[in-house]
């Protein structure tokens, strides 16, 4: 019998996601189910382009240089894991793009160029180091680490012998854009998925992507800012454009 109502119970949940915005089951898992602060994007404008540098943004600020990758109204103080808000934001702007409010207890991230991003990706699994879920932009990368106080980034960054401007660390007051939305620079997704932490009994070395309740693992900061310092080092003209 229980078989039998569970077997209901994920086909009623079937139907009702049918039709549904991928933007809102996405946004639903980040706020509901992980409890990731989230809020929507102002999003790129609605048509026309600049070129090569992608879509503008529908913000006020013609020279924008984030276009669509930021909070506007609401501002990021809304940022919030209750249900009904997120429905009702997304219900009316069903494309806005997915932000999340960085620090606190959320997910923390480091940023930098593409190029670089994917270099340091492949020394890190040189080295056996377990990454997060890593946000992917056409011109930069964002590795999410577990929520980190401006006192220990800033001990990380003493040690360090230099810190390029192209790594951008995005802690508390911070935000990030989520996968799947679309800004400026194109569309966002997710290099690395997200993925659960170990569990009783799992192959800790796995990286499955979840689509459930569980919430991703994140790495430590420190486990991943060296290779991150190196590799903005060598990025082309120091990556130092904020462009997203």
């Amino acid at each position: 019998m229980r078989e039998i109502l569970g077997r209901r119970r994920r086909l009623r949940l079937r139907l009702r996601r049918r039709g549904r915005p991928a933007q809102l089951d996405a946004v639903l898992t980040c706020a509901t189910a992980w409890q990731w602060p989230v809020l929507p994007g102002v999003g790129p404008e609605a048509a026309g382009g600049r070129g090569d540098r992608g879509r503008g943004c529908a913000c006020p600020d013609p020279e924008c240089v984030v276009p669509g990758a930021h909070p506007f109204d609401p501002g990021l103080l809304a940022a919030t894991t209750d249900e009904r808000m997120v429905r009702w934001w997304w219900t009316n702007r069903p494309t806005a793009p997915i932000v999340l409010a960085t620090g606190g207890r959320a997910p923390c991230a480091l940023s930098l160029p593409a190029v670089a991003a994917a270099r340091a990706l492949a020394e890190l699994d040189r080295m056996g180091t377990r990454l997060g879920p890593v946000v992917a932009t056409p011109t930069r990368w964002s590795l999410l680490v577990a929520p980190y106080t401006l006192e220990r980034l800033g001990e990380l960054l003493h040690a360090q012998d230099w810190v390029p401007s192209s790594l951008r660390f995005h802690g508390e007051g911070g935000y990030l854009v989520l996968p799947p939305s679309e800004v400026g620079a194109g569309q966002v997704r997710w290099e690395r998925a997200p993925a659960a932490g170990p569990r009783a009994g799992s192959n800790r070395g796995a990286s499955v992507p979840v689509l459930g309740p569980a919430a991703p693992w994140l790495p430590d900061v420190g486990a991943v800012l060296d290779a991150l310092v190196e590799a903005s080092n060598g990025a082309p003209d120091g990556g130092s454009r904020l462009a997203y």
